[in-house]
């Protein structure tokens, strides 16, 4: 099988289709399965890889991990011309992903569409919610036009049906247990940080408003109003929220910058409890490496998050921006170390079940279901 992916976000980047993306290549070259991914360039890689192909490209405005490419016609053209792909694999649907969803239409190669962004939800955040219907009336447009759109949430899909998109799969996610693991844990980190006699609270990722920070930051001083010095927060990660986040957070808040890997890794394991505000996440990936790093994990009840934590099994969910719940969360694990010894235990759990080598197999039926689908079709219309 070959297959052409076409992404508006990858490599060096990092978020969650970059790392979905980075694990999918890896599981490619172990199965011997051909690839091609088209992809934008970001003033420090061009094309660096026989099978990556990249062009040039510009901040999006209203999510910069996102960029927004003007590839090349002729060059993609002749690439896949000579490629020949089975599948072609949409990440994303803006520039680069349409160049993928016409070449597959023109060319009759099926075409599989990904939803990984909750847009419309982030208009609320940036004071763009006029923005929304259009929003919307573009997503339909292109998913619809797609062999099989896949979610990596049931609670997505659900969504996606409701607003008229049609069609849809799951294609989850998985984490590397061995690359986040308690044995990580660093008592030279967490002296290095000042935190060595501190239950550690910590929350890993873009920081800025659609993440609801802000919702964190008013429950965070509530609790270290009562705590003091017997807890810490460390906020990992960058964005346009984060001297807010340095402002308005209590004093002693720890502020690492962008972190990845081993580093990333050891922070995680190093912390006593993750906290996630977010109620905008497809799925939320830090949840996972959390649980596999074997710390206890409070998420919102909303979105890909809420089917990730089963309640007092493996996390504690709290009503999405709810402020007095987040702190009844917080409070409870500062003072149930019970109950976060419970929550450690099936977290890691949680993540040594969630293999990407699962998550692939299920995305290979995918695959496999749309060919024989395009095929069956072929013939009947014949």
């Amino acid at each position: 099988m070959k297959i052409a992916v076409f992404t508006d976000t990858f490599l060096p980047q990092i978020n969650g289709v970059t790392n979905t993306l980075n694990n999918l290549m890896e599981y490619y070259e172990a199965n011997n399965i051909e690839y091609l991914i088209f992809a934008p360039d970001n003033d420090i890689r061009k094309n660096e890889n026989y099978n990556i192909q990249r062009f040039f490209s510009i901040k999006f405005f209203l999510y910069p991990e996102c960029r927004i490419a003007f590839p090349n016609a002729f060059r993609l053209n002749t690439s896949l011309s000579s490629f020949k792909p089975d599948i072609i694999q949409i990440m994303t649907e803006f520039n680069i992903g349409r160049a993928g969803l016409r070449y597959g239409k023109k060319h009759g190669i099926p075409t599989i569409s990904n939803y990984t962004t909750n847009f419309s939800q982030y208009l609320n955040y940036y004071n763009l919610d006029f923005l929304n219907n259009y929003i919307w009336n573009y997503m339909r447009w292109f998913h619809n036009q797609n062999d099989l759109t896949l979610c990596p949430s049931e609670e997505i899909r659900r969504s996606l049906k409701k607003e008229g998109i049609s069609n849809t799969g799951i294609f989850s996610r998985g984490i590397d247990s061995k690359s986040f693991n308690p044995k990580l844990r660093s008592e030279e980190l967490r002296n290095q940080l000042g935190i060595n006699d501190k239950l550690v609270f910590l929350y890993v990722g873009r920081v800025s408003p659609e993440k609801d920070l802000d919702i964190l930051i008013d429950a965070y001083k509530e609790i270290f109003e009562k705590y003091r010095d017997k807890i810490a927060l460390i906020i990992t990660g960058e964005g346009p929220y984060l001297e807010k986040c340095k402002n308005d957070f209590p004093k002693g808040t720890i502020f690492t910058g962008f972190k990845k890997g081993k580093e990333l890794a050891q922070i995680y394991a190093s912390s006593d409890v993750f906290v996630f505000p977010s109620s905008t996440e497809t799925f939320g990936n830090v949840v996972l490496e959390a649980m596999a790093s074997g710390i206890p994990v409070i998420g919102a009840d909303a979105g890909g998050v809420k089917e990730i934590i089963k309640h007092g099994v493996n996390g504690l969910k709290f009503k999405a921006r709810n402020v007095n719940e987040l702190i009844n969360s917080m409070a409870e694990l500062i003072q149930n170390k019970d109950l976060r010894n419970t929550l450690k235990i099936n977290g890691r759990n949680t993540g040594l079940n969630r293999s990407w080598n699962k998550v692939f197999h299920g995305l290979m039926d995918n695959y496999n279901d749309v060919l024989i689908s395009k095929k069956n079709n072929s013939v009947i219309s014949a």
